[in-house]
């Protein structure tokens, strides 16, 4: 039973900080002129959160992963 659990647990751990495809989406507006455009990041899911806001502007563009 042990065994188990400790396989099960290292095998939960390998899959939560395995790298993965995110979609990183920004909207932007200001000056008559609105859109948005996308970035795929590929990293941990708190990494590319960080990397994805840090395009963030206040007031103009908001950037946040899909």
């Amino acid at each position: 039973m042990k065994k188990v659990l400790l396989i099960a647990a290292v095998a939960g751990l390998a899959m939560v900080s395995c790298k993965k495809d995110y979609t990183c989406e920004c909207t932007y507006s200001g000056s008559g002129i609105s859109g948005t455009t996308s970035a795929t990041i590929k990293d941990t899911k708190k990494k590319a959160k960080d990397a994805c806001e840090k395009g963030t502007i206040a007031g103009s563009v908001e950037c946040k992963i899909k």
